[in-house]
């Protein structure tokens, strides 16, 4: 369950994040988790694909924990997420293990569940009970997305870096925690 950093060539045209002058902002780092190493990669390049005005980072994993030998090469990471194939059993059993060893710090709004291929209801081996108890336990939000349509797969990375943005610090006013609450209060809606 290796780390794999996957990463853009620099900043979206313009060279710097919104501001222009001033130091350059570090790298926003989303960690990717799950099973389904196809789900990671096409979510992956989907985000690189989007326009951005930062740089971005992104690394993979099948589970948590990473390998503790690399912990001190390790850079931050702001956002974790948690990709769950509703037709998989074992994509489910993956991320609850893979949960307990995530910091607690990071359930303040730096965690979300990704739900896959839930354009195919027919075929589910998840219940949405179950999803719904792991946003409602780990106070994170769920994003339920289909990847085989690129259409979708570009909504969700445009939702992703958003999420991202904010949780890497790069929107002022707005933290990751405020984010969480009203991500949690709208899903109540």
């Amino acid at each position: 369950a290796a780390s794999r950093p996957y990463a853009n060539e620099g900043p979206a045209p313009g060279g710097r994040a919104r501001g222009g002058a001033g130091p350059e902002r570090a790298p926003c780092r989303p960690q990717l988790v799950g099973a389904d190493g196809s789900a990671q990669q096409r979510l992956a390049e989907a985000v690189l694909r989007e326009p951005k005005e930062f740089k971005i980072s992104i690394h993979l994993a099948a589970s948590l924990p990473l390998p503790a030998e690399r912990d001190h090469l390790r850079p931050r990471i702001d956002l974790i997420v948690f990709i769950i194939d509703i037709k998989s059993k074992y994509s489910l059993k993956n991320v609850e293990a893979s949960l307990a060893h995530v910091d607690a710090s990071f359930f303040l709004g730096k965690v979300c569940f990704l739900v896959t291929g839930v354009g195919r209801v027919n075929n589910c081996s998840i219940e949405m009970n179950a999803i719904w108890k792991l946003r409602d336990t780990y106070c994170s939000p769920v994003l339920l997305c289909e990847l085989e349509s690129e259409k979708i797969q570009a909504t969700t990375a445009q939702r992703l870096l958003q999420m991202l943005q904010i949780c890497a610090g790069h929107v002022p006013g707005v933290s990751a925690l405020t984010f969480g609450s009203l991500m949690r209060s709208s899903a109540d809606d």
